[in-house]
């Protein structure tokens, strides 16, 4: 069971991404993973949510050109939503959460 520390940082993984998507996750991510495997998990398993659903979003955006890009594009905004609040509750809570749908490109 991660320390109450790594739960909170962990969590704030996915929470200060909503007001900083890329900085601050990375900020938290990069000074505490060497010290926490909790926290580096979340921040890996961030980075690949956040580079899939980049991806889905550009596809989905380019998909816009024949009218059924807007369906993908409203769907991944909120599966974005979704996921990252769940994801920082599971990190809270002290579990390693997987989020569904995504490349697992950094290991």
């Amino acid at each position: 069971m991660p320390k109450n520390e790594e739960r909170i940082l962990a969590a704030a993984i996915y929470v200060i991404s909503f007001f900083a998507p890329v900085l601050g996750p990375l900020v938290i991510w990069l000074l505490k993973r060497e010290e926490s495997s909790f926290i580096d998990y979340h921040g890996k398993e961030y980075f690949n949510f956040m580079i899939s659903y980049f991806v889905y979003t550009v596809i989905s955006g380019i998909l816009t050109l024949i009218l059924i890009g807007f369906i993908g594009l409203w769907l991944s905004g909120i599966l974005i939503v979704v996921f990252t609040i769940v994801a920082g509750i599971k990190a809270y809570e002290g579990t390693e959460y997987r989020i569904p749908w995504i490349f697992r490109l950094i290991k």
